[in-house]
């Protein structure tokens, strides 16, 4: 199993290009599920969860061919990927492939929508939370399916198809949103989705969907329109930049100091974010196709957060600030309010030296003046780039353990920190 050994103390200098986004990739591809026509997608990173959902999609009978399959000697320069679901073979989704990626759960939506029936595999807990599905039951029941659980799967049907409705979300879902906004899309009539996800990640989906012809408004806002049409044709689409990737490469270098310009990304892609950076003292500034990160000098400030749907402050954001934190001139809290486990980091970030006391879904972080390089484990995708920052500064040498993690999420992490000074390596067993 291969880790990641770093030996602390270099500043971070230079520019890091910043991939596509995981988190809109993923919908995008399942989106394919929807026409028989080819959807081709432009940006898409080279990471574990991709390839899985690749394999994932070909159970179903979607087709696919890969312009830039060797690695670029550029990180971050994407693939273009062509999906056509010409038949689909399969509307099953079996629980040895559901398993192992929790996203491919969404297939459910675009499966009803144009097969009229699925049968998916319930997605079981996760290691950062439960995650229950019944916010996707219950707003495919409102469109007019029926649900049933029967031996660990979601047996669904919708005879005739699906028909528009409005549905009102008792609490704030991502994926959630993505399988409502796809399964309305070939829905008879409207739909109207309240209290709907805000993320950009949801607005690339439904920007996407509308050059396939669906008719979808007010993506970005809590409340989305759907107009159903008959069919979906193909599109082209560029994912667009992975806004926790930027957020994480922003934090290594509010941790270590230097001046770095992440390129390929906006800052309108963060700003809550960045905001607390700069209470934080780094310097965040807007660049052309980019953001440009600086802390020279002044130390890290203590500053209070509380993890919130979009516009607030990522969640995928919260262990690598809480890293960031441990080296700050006083003491800083956390409040996390979107999953019920996500702490898991904080004893690994112990292990250097870290100053943490867990109560509830609140962490109160003393900040330390050293970390020490230690031995430590990745407990799932954030967490692990989280330990990664830390051991960009603890004195010594750090090892990180089970980094499959990181291969899920971040594409080409150590070229990318090791091209601005950092010294990372990767170690394969």
């Amino acid at each position: 199993m291969d880790r990641i050994r770093i030996r602390g103390g270099n500043t971070l200098n230079g520019t890091i290009p910043i991939s596509g986004a995981k988190n809109a990739a993923l919908p995008l591809m399942i989106a394919s599920l929807l026409t028989d026509d080819t959807l081709t997608l432009e940006n898409v990173p080279h990471l574990a969860d991709v390839e899985q959902l690749i394999r994932i999609l070909g159970n179903h009978g979607v087709d696919y061919t890969v312009s830039g399959k060797r690695l670029s000697s550029t990180p971050a320069s994407g693939r273009t990927i062509h999906f056509t679901a010409r038949t689909i073979i399969d509307t099953t989704a079996p629980y040895e492939l559901v398993s192992k990626m929790r996203a491919s759960f969404w297939v459910i939506g675009p499966l009803l929508a144009r097969m009229h029936k699925a049968k998916v595999s319930l997605p079981g807990g996760c290691a950062i939370g439960t995650r229950p599905v019944d916010l996707f039951i219950d707003g495919l029941r409102a469109l007019g399916a029926t649900m049933d659980i029967e031996g660990g799967y979601i047996v669904a049907e919708a005879k005739g198809g699906l028909v528009g409705n409005r549905y009102v979300f008792p609490k704030v879902s991502v994926g959630a949103t993505h399988v409502m906004m796809m399964a309305a899309s070939l829905a008879k009539g409207e739909t109207v989705i309240e209290n709907a996800a805000r993320e950009p990640e949801v607005v690339d989906l439904a920007t996407c969907l509308n050059a396939m012809g669906a008719k979808i408004t007010g993506a970005g806002t809590p409340t989305i329109t759907i107009e159903g049409v008959t069919a979906l044709s193909g599109a082209r689409h560029r994912v667009l930049p992975d806004r926790i990737e930027t957020g994480t490469y922003a934090m290594a270098v509010a941790m270590t100091g230097g001046d770095v310009t992440l390129e390929q990304t906006s800052a309108d892609l963060l700003s809550s974010a960045f905001n607390v950076l700069r209470e934080a003292g780094a310097e965040v500034t807007s660049v052309p196709n980019g953001v440009r990160i600086v802390r020279n000098g002044g130390g890290i400030h203590p500053v209070d957060v509380v993890t919130d749907p979009f516009p607030g402050f990522p969640t995928d954001l919260q262990a690598q600030f809480m890293a960031l934190m441990t080296r700050a001139s006083g003491v800083s809290h956390i409040t996390e309010t979107i999953f019920e486990n996500r702490f898991m980091h904080v004893q690994e970030l112990a292990r250097l030296g870290a100053k943490i006391h867990l109560s509830g879904q609140m962490a109160r972080i003393e900040g330390v003046p050293r970390l020490a390089g230690a031995q430590v484990m990745a407990t799932d995708l954030r967490a692990s780039v989280s330990l990664v920052i830390a051991g960009l500064v603890a004195e010594g040498e750090t090892t990180v353990n089970r980094v499959y993690h990181l291969d899920r999420g971040f594409e080409r992490l150590e070229e990318k920190l090791v091209a601005c000074g950092a010294e990372v390596e990767r170690i394969s067993s």
